[in-house]
């Protein structure tokens, strides 16, 4: 293949190593040789100064050029020279390493166009201003961008270039349609190679794959099984070094295995170099043994955080913790960000007919986040008429309620009982009677977790509630989809979304405004 000339006109861009520094080219011209081997083709690129004898402030353009042409040019290898005046030359080796992926994303990420096209569109320029453009090295004159006469409103005409070969960098920041698809490659292979990784354990896998399809970025290559003796087996298959990496797994049943499986993975990131690890739980296990009730039993909520602090996690994302005062059993060093899930039930309890509506805590520890649905859904639907009830419960056993007695006024009203789970399903269940038999018109019902064991999903079905709302925390079984009564929204959306804002560095309390 012939040698060809490209001639890169001059324009306005910014310094790649002093981003504050904004430096014009108004006396610079680039002359960029292109020699083509089967072997290794290479660039070779000259840019000159004809009024500085200084080239320190030129080496950020040129490298910013230089990257550009080999780009678009599709060199393996790049040699760049910095001329003054004078013609001294002065190499820089920054020069000589990967520029065809990473400079040219920065440049149009930064607002440079690249247009490879026949025809170029020399820019307006003010006839004060020359508008020349010098060829230097060995290029040929032949392929010089010619000066256009001005029209009567100072523009200048186009001129198409006799090699197909040839380059323009507009100093405007509208993209054409190339640019722009140029633009989504680059911003998708940043997504795909850029720092964050997603992976996903057992627990939840179709909850992991939604939400990965939702960031638009694929879970990552693992394996996560078990040996013959019953072992759990972990092994990543892509490189991690250096990278932000999110594991999705709720300790739901089995609840030792997918807490083994998590301890492992953080384990694994971490020996295999993983910059920062976040753990993405979207239903904490153990949470309901989070202080002592009686004598010579554990605070096993603290015992797991103890534990995945240990593995060396750097922050836990997770929806509704049975108490709030599990953020506490993490140290200082481990955030926790506690997600409201109630705010995904109240889009779907606010397009319903509600009449007289009231949100009814089924127990004392409950009335807080009670209290919450309420008001989310009185700013977000408009509703002033929200009445706010409360049920305590005495209970003979663990799973088993003695008596009941209502708080509140409930009479000719539609009732929503707001809970973090359902385990059983024997407290709501019997909540929902006891409203029943104090006037209320429908009763509803949402929990975020829907453990729903035992006999939990027969009593669901049979009980008087109209509608139990639960989320997608917990994997569904071929039993719950039966259920008429049982509705089950994603709560992937709202995961996604703080996966995003953490790894992007933005609020995440601006999600529950």
């Amino acid at each position: 293949m012939a040698p060809s000339t490209i001639i890169i006109a001059r324009g306005l861009f910014r310094s790649a190593r002093c981003r504050s520094l904004q430096t014009p080219l108004a006396s610079t011209s680039l002359a960029v040789r292109q020699i083509s081997t089967k072997s290794a083709p290479s660039l070779t690129c000259t840019l000159k100064d004809t009024t500085s004898t200084s080239t320190k402030h030129l080496n950020g353009g040129a490298l910013a050029l230089a990257a550009a042409a080999t780009a678009l040019c599709g060199a393996t290898s790049l040699n760049t020279t910095f001329c003054d005046k004078n013609n001294l030359s002065i190499k820089d080796p920054e020069t000589v390493f990967s520029l065809k992926r990473r400079t040219s994303s920065r440049l149009v990420s930064e607002g440079i166009g690249i247009v490879p096209e026949i025809e170029a569109t020399s820019p307006a320029v003010p006839a004060s201003t020359p508008a020349e453009t010098e060829s230097v090295g060995k290029a040929s004159p032949s392929h010089a961008v010619k000066k256009s006469p001005p029209s009567k409103n100072g523009a200048t005409h186009q001129k198409k270039l006799k090699n197909p070969a040839a380059l323009h960098i507009e100093s405007d920041l509208v993209l054409s349609k190339q640019e722009e698809k140029f633009e989504e490659s680059v911003q998708k292979a940043k997504k795909h190679a850029g720092g964050l990784k997603l992976f996903s354990g057992n627990g939840n896998m179709a909850l992991g794959m939604e939400i990965a399809q939702l960031l638009g970025i694929n879970l990552g290559k693992a394996t996560v099984g078990k040996f013959a003796d019953g072992e759990v087996n972990v092994m990543i298959h892509e490189n991690v070094r250096g990278k932000d990496c999110y594991i999705i797994q709720p300790t739901c049943p089995p609840v030792n295995d997918n807490l083994m499986e998590l301890l492992l993975m953080v384990s694994t990131l971490n020996r295999a170099s993983a910059r920062r690890i976040t753990v993405v739980i979207p239903y904490y296990g153990y949470a309901r043994q989070d202080r002592k009730m009686q004598a010579r039993v554990p605070i096993s909520a603290a015992d797991v955080a103890r534990l995945l602090e240990a593995m060396g996690i750097d922050r836990v994302i997770a929806v509704d913790l049975h108490c709030g005062q599990i953020q506490g059993f993490f140290g200082p060093r481990v955030p926790v960000d506690n997600l409201d899930g109630g705010v995904v039930g109240i889009n779907h309890f606010g397009d319903k007919d509600l009449h007289n509506p009231v949100i009814v805590s089924p127990d004392a520890g409950g009335v807080y986040r009670a209290k919450k649905f309420k008001e989310g859904l009185q700013h977000k639907f408009d509703l002033h008429d929200v009445g706010l009830a409360m049920i305590i419960k005495q209970r003979a056993r663990a799973g088993t309620v003695d008596q009941m007695d209502l708080v509140g006024d409930v009479n000719d009203c539609d009732c929503v009982i707001v809970d973090d789970m359902i385990d059983t399903a024997g407290t709501i269940c019997k909540a929902a009677a006891v409203l029943k038999s104090k006037g209320a018109r429908r009763v509803f019902a949402f929990a975020s977790h829907g453990l729903l064991s035992g006999p939990g999903n027969d009593r669901i079905r049979n009980s008087v509630m109209e509608e139990c709302v639960i989320l997608n925390t917990i994997p569904s079984t071929p039993q719950r989809k039966t259920n008429d009564k049982l509705v089950e929204l994603s709560v992937a959306p709202l995961l996604a979304q703080t996966i995003f804002n953490c790894h992007a560095k933005k609020s995440i309390s601006a999600l529950f405004r």
